[in-house]
């Protein structure tokens, strides 16, 4: 899949609140931004998704495996959703439970996507845990932080069919520790789990998730920016048909964004003034997986490095010789070996 930026910023439409351009120009066929074949955005705010990567259904491809999917509505009126995996083998004992956000720069992306379906059941399979894959809403039609607080609703929906113990969900909450509750994403979707995680762990809400307690966050290859490029954003030697490119990266934070913000936002750069102070933030251990072909790579592990420089606990994990979004995008059998580690790594952190 090779993705790339081929229009310059510009809208009159409020609702989506693009940029306008200095030096008016003028698009074909109303275009105002594209990533080729992921995203269109008119003039007129109306928004195309092209359908490159097929939706379906939570029974897809499971027949043969031993693990149960279903679509549960969370927030009708929000339209936000999750897929909810577990493991039917008849071992009685209680489970991870592990919040997972889907990548796809916060403008793409579905819980339902082939490519994620396929690779948290294998997630699920391997790890013996029980996932909560979210479908959150998408900007620019809804712009940071509503994906924050699809996040952040969603955990409190889970904590209340923990505490009313509802009949409808039994069939997945008997299965979960909620002592030990993880959030999880990649790409976009981790930026998502470590902004929901820094929301819980604050002073006024530390408690606010009894009786679930957060043990850990996984955060592969985080959707982070800054308005100074790193070397890996400027230099990085990306494998064919990388599904994230540094043009790329800057349309998705464009459309994303607040109105107005450019990339030293908070929401962007953890690390710029005006982010929280990482020192203060009350963290659970985190995985950091860095791919070594990415061009976040820089920027993942510089994060990494000021987070144990303050005192919190992070492991790192290097997945060699491969890009951005690997796990889902890519199918030789490097991107499958790479995989498979990835998925241990993940496994060994949620059954420590």
């Amino acid at each position: 899949m090779r993705l790339k930026r081929i229009m310059a910023t510009i809208s009159p439409d409020p609702r989506l609140n693009l940029p306008v351009s200095k030096q008016q120009k003028h698009y074909p066929h109303g275009v105002v931004e594209e990533i080729e074949g992921l995203i269109r955005v008119r003039r007129d705010g109306h928004v195309e998704r092209p359908p490159i990567i097929p939706n379906v259904p939570s029974t897809f491809a499971l027949e043969s495996t031993s693990i149960l999917a279903k679509d549960i509505v969370i927030d009708k009126a929000m339209n936000l959703w999750s897929r909810i995996y577990i493991p039917t083998t008849t071992n009685t004992g209680k489970l991870p439970l592990l919040i997972y956000f889907h990548g796809g720069g916060f403008c793409v992306g579905s819980a339902s996507w082939r490519c994620y379906h396929e690779f948290l059941t294998n997630l699920v399979s391997k790890s013996n845990c029980v996932i909560i894959s979210v479908n959150y809403r998408l900007a620019p039609e809804n712009r940071l932080p509503a994906a924050y607080e699809d996040g952040y609703n969603t955990l409190m929906w889970v904590k209340h069919q923990a505490v009313s113990m509802s009949n409808e969900h039994q069939w997945w909450l008997s299965r979960c520790n909620m002592s030990r509750l993880f959030l999880a994403g990649d790409s976009a979707g981790a930026n998502i789990a470590y902004h929901v995680a820094i929301r819980v762990g604050s002073n006024i809400e530390s408690k606010v998730l009894n009786p679930l307690v957060l043990k850990g966050i996984i955060l592969v290859q985080p959707f982070f920016g800054g308005e100074s490029r790193t070397g890996s954003e400027k230099h990085a030697n990306q494998p064919p048909n990388s599904a994230l490119t540094l043009s790329t990266s800057d349309t998705y934070w464009g459309l994303s964004l607040p109105s107005g913000a450019n990339r030293d936002h908070p929401w962007c750069n953890p690390q710029a003034n005006g982010a929280p102070k990482l020192r203060d933030l009350r963290l659970p251990a985190i995985l950091l997986c860095v791919s070594e072909m990415d061009i976040l790579k820089d920027r993942n592990i510089e994060f990494g490095n000021a987070l144990v420089s303050v005192g919190k606990k992070v492991e790192v994990a290097v997945c060699k010789g491969v890009g951005h979004a690997f796990q889902v995008l890519q199918s030789s059998h490097l991107s499958k070996s790479r995989t498979q580690e990835l998925i241990s790594h993940i496994s060994a952190f949620l059954n420590v």
